[in-house]
């Protein structure tokens, strides 16, 4: 995929949004050069569930492809001499080190834009690089907790919930790689650069737009999360997840007849649409009570042909076999940069038709450490010379 070729971004991320937010970038055909302290950044070094594949964290697998790999001591002078260098051909810098980090190593915006006027410089923090909470560990769990997410999630008489994944992280990824893109954008059209910033913590408040935005705006809300078995407090009935005989279904948006027919139970034709909402929980019970009754493939047809928006509930056991997800490509596995088969999660849209493919597995840390400084103009006795003055790797 050459949408972004000859876009050159630096990437000083580490965790999860930064390196995510890269890769987006790299799929789309940029040159992106994550630049590593020497041992590796966390991600390369630390893995969900304690998941390795060969020398590659499952973190490493997820974040690290269409990325090449330089090492540079940032603690070391000639290390941050060697960044500068590479700043005055690059298009992109990202970091998301805590705030001020980047400008006590003389690499701030302020400091690189001097010499790259053109630059765009793209910062993601926890919340935010000013304000009482600038210095705060941000982090998926902890954002959710603060911004509501987890105490609008789970049933009302049930605890708060987290979302069983690092949503904000990864929703915040995708705001990154939108700042810089529509940075660029600008960039071209006026040939000046400029500092963009994203946080986790308004990332997490974006994920609940909808909801939120009901709330400040005057919608009731009794409890904190749904009764009755409905997945969320803003939602008519049946609106969420209810038992059948062997498994789970999620039921949708669907008007009382619907359900009436899908469900052969005459008790729900006696509500109106205008029901839906007043009257939610005694839908919703009702219709909890008739799912539970046959196993959850009886009811697919029924539900169906009535026109009942609705879907089994799928562990990921079942993922890489739904016949959707195949036709679109969603999962790809390839031999990793060891020889290690690997199985990643695919960029997840399509441009022509055609979604961007792997130009790079992970790579080995530095593995083109030699060659990006070759780029820059480093004579190979200058990458010696570096190197045994262990300012690179």
């Amino acid at each position: 995929m050459e949408l972004l070729s000859g876009l050159r971004v630096l990437s000083f991320n580490h965790y999860l949004a930064g390196p995510l937010a890269a890769q987006i970038l790299g799929d789309l055909g940029a040159d992106v050069i994550a630049v590593e302290p020497p041992g590796g950044a966390f991600q390369r070094n630390w893995a969900v569930a304690n998941r390795f594949v060969g020398d590659d964290s499952v973190n490493h697998i997820a974040t690290g492809r269409n990325k090449r790999s330089i090492v540079i001591d940032l603690k070391n002078p000639e290390g941050v001499a060697a960044v500068r260098k590479l700043v005055q051909d690059a298009d992109v810098v990202m970091e998301n080190f805590r705030p001020g980090t980047m400008a006590r190593l003389g690499l701030g915006y302020e400091d690189l834009k001097k010499i790259n006027p053109r630059l765009i410089y793209a910062v993601s923090s926890g919340f935010g690089t000013d304000g009482p909470w600038k210095d705060r560990a941000g982090q998926d769990l902890l954002l959710q907790a603060l911004s509501g997410l987890a105490a609008r999630t789970g049933q009302a008489n049930g605890a708060p919930t987290a979302v069983g994944s690092v949503i904000v992280d990864q929703h915040a990824a995708s705001i990154y790689a939108l700042g810089i893109l529509a940075a660029v954008v600008a960039r071209n059209a006026t040939g000046q650069g400029r500092l963009v910033e994203v946080n986790l913590y308004q990332a997490a408040l974006d994920l609940q737009v909808e909801p939120l935005t009901a709330w400040l705006n005057g919608a009731e809300s009794p409890t904190s999360r749904g009764t009755a078995g409905i997945a969320s407090w803003f939602s008519p009935g049946p609106y969420g997840i209810h038992a059948t005989a062997d498994g789970h279904i999620a039921i949708s948006m669907a008007t009382p007849a619907a359900l009436a027919n899908g469900l052969d139970c005459p008790e729900l034709a006696a509500f109106g649409p205008q029901d839906s909402f007043a009257r939610r929980e005694d839908i919703t019970r009702l219709v909890a009570a008739r799912l539970v009754t046959r196993t959850t493939a009886e009811w697919l047809p029924d539900l169906e042909l009535a026109g009942v928006w609705h879907a089994p509930v799928q562990d990921y056991d079942a993922l890489q076999d739904d016949p959707q997800l195949r036709h679109l490509g969603a999962f790809k596995t390839c031999d990793s940069a060891s020889g290690q088969p690997i199985t990643m999660v695919m960029h997840p849209a399509r441009y022509d038709g055609a979604s961007p493919d792997v130009r790079l597995p992970p790579q080995p840390l530095g593995a083109q450490t030699a060659e990006i400084l070759a780029e820059a103009g480093y004579s190979p006795d200058d990458i010696a010379r570096l190197i045994a003055d262990r300012a690179v790797a």
